[in-house]
């Protein structure tokens, strides 16, 4: 029956924000914001100090500047994030029998049929303590019938909680909450709802299924069934992710085409040293441009399995010179692979992609001791200074130099430390674009 699943929802507090705490101890109990740093940023994940001026993720870095004008901006680090997040995983999947990864810091467990062998809740209680042990951050539950009343509970029970609400519980527990609280409600809906009067979920409750499908259609019906505590929705068992992407957002709005083509062979690039790197090749490259008036548009291709560059790279700029019709200024490009599998590139007889697959292997060691843009394709380095007659300014360092105070003869302090940095820059990590990277 219904009332006798046990659904267990895991959910880290603040996971990015609470992962760069435990590198520094000296965040602790400050507003601190991951993301959103630039004009255009976008906050990815927010401290709860930072969450009582009334910041919260996906809202804009500006206005989060403007609410809470003495918060810590950090940059933040994926890769690291992901790490964590693969090693709660693997705490999760060898103690539980069934669960379900639903994003990078939140899992659903089905327990259903376990309680005879020892209590879910003290299960649940030990699982939690253990990944705040074994990781040392902050993770919070709710256990319940279903995935939807699982999941409000654990909202209700952070930061650093715990709560179960057992099938008697379900009417008391869900009666008084806000309609907001509902998983699936956005801004748009809760707007539509509350012009109507309805803004706590018993409200929601005693409106007639035929009405809720007359105003919101299929989600209508959605939302009456979760607000009565129906969610027959499985748990589904966890798989390993089928894709991974890439995009960056201009500071200003573009049309250079050289500087658009070289950003996505960057992208290009970067994605595949990480398919080599996991031993997967991808079948599918999909392309997505965002328009200055925000329409986006995306185009995808099948193609072999391959995890070669220069194939994916012409495939991705075939594919933008399909998409990019409008000639319009754009403020967004991004990359995907997906139908990834686990392999290797099938080099066949005659076929120069032998020699081209060794020298990747090649890159890939030197990336991988020296750094990720230790060997990059020439075209999304930037390009060499030039003095007024065009022509490429050479630096000399066994040219004696000749100070004045601080500076050379003839040239600002400025010039000076600029070509003491490395002549390797490429678009991907110029100021004027922010990446992101996204996986299914």
């Amino acid at each position: 029956m219904v009332k006798e699943r046990q659904i267990i929802h895991m959910d880290q507090d603040a996971f990015f924000v609470s992962v760069e705490i435990r590198k520094n101890s000296n965040l602790i109990g400050k507003p601190v914001i991951i993301g959103g740093g630039g004009d255009r940023g976008v906050v990815a994940s927010c401290s709860y100090e930072a969450r009582k001026y009334g910041v919260h993720s996906a809202m804009p870095g500006r206005t989060a500047k403007l609410l809470c004008p003495g918060a810590i901006f950090l940059k933040g680090d994926m890769e690291e994030y992901s790490k964590a997040s693969h090693e709660i995983t693997e705490i999760i999947a060898d103690k539980v029998p069934l669960f379900e990864k639903a994003s990078i810091d939140e899992h659903y467990i089905d327990m259903t049929g376990m309680d005879r062998f020892f209590g879910c809740m003290k299960f649940a209680s030990e699982l939690r303590q253990t990944i705040i042990r074994e990781m040392g951050l902050p993770i919070s539950f709710g256990l319940s019938i279903n995935k939807t009343v699982a999941k409000i509970a654990t909202n209700e029970s952070k930061p650093d909680g715990e709560l179960q609400v057992t099938y008697p519980e379900l009417r008391p527990f869900l009666d008084p909450l806000a309609i907001h609280k509902i998983p699936g409600i956005g801004h748009a809906t809760y707007k539509k709802l509350s012009e109507m009067g309805v803004r706590e979920i018993l409200t929601l409750t005693q409106i007639p299924q035929q009405l809720m499908f007359k105003i919101l259609g299929q989600q209508g019906l959605s939302l009456w069934q979760k607000a009565n505590g129906i969610d027959l929705s499985p748990v589904v068992p966890y798989r390993e992710r089928k894709s991974i992407g890439t995009q960056a957002t201009f500071e200003s709005d573009t049309m250079d085409m050289a500087k658009l083509k070289a950003i996505i062979t960057g992208m290009v690039t970067g994605l595949t040293f990480q398919l080599r790197n996991q031993k997967k090749l991808t079948a599918c490259i999909t392309v997505t441009v965002r328009y200055t008036n925000f329409e986006t548009v995306t185009q995808q291709e099948r193609i072999p399995y391959t995890s070669l560059d220069s194939f994916l790279i012409s495939k991705a700029h075939n594919l933008f010179e399909k998409l990019y019709s409008k000639r319009m200024l754009l403020r967004l490009v991004g990359v995907k692979l997906s139908h990834l599998v686990s392999g290797y590139e099938q080099i066949g007889l005659y076929n120069i992609a032998e020699e081209e697959y060794s020298l990747y292997q090649a890159m890939d060691k030197v990336r991988n001791h020296y750094g990720a843009e230790a060997v990059v394709k020439a075209c999304i380095v930037t390009q060499p200074p030039r003095d007024e007659k065009g022509k490429v300014i050479k630096y000399n360092p066994r040219k004696k130099k000749v100070l004045i105070g601080n500076t050379e003869e003839g040239e600002p302090k400025e010039d000076l430390e600029v070509r003491k940095r490395s002549k390797i820059r490429s678009f991907m990590s110029e100021k004027g674009t922010r990446g992101t990277k996204s996986y299914d």
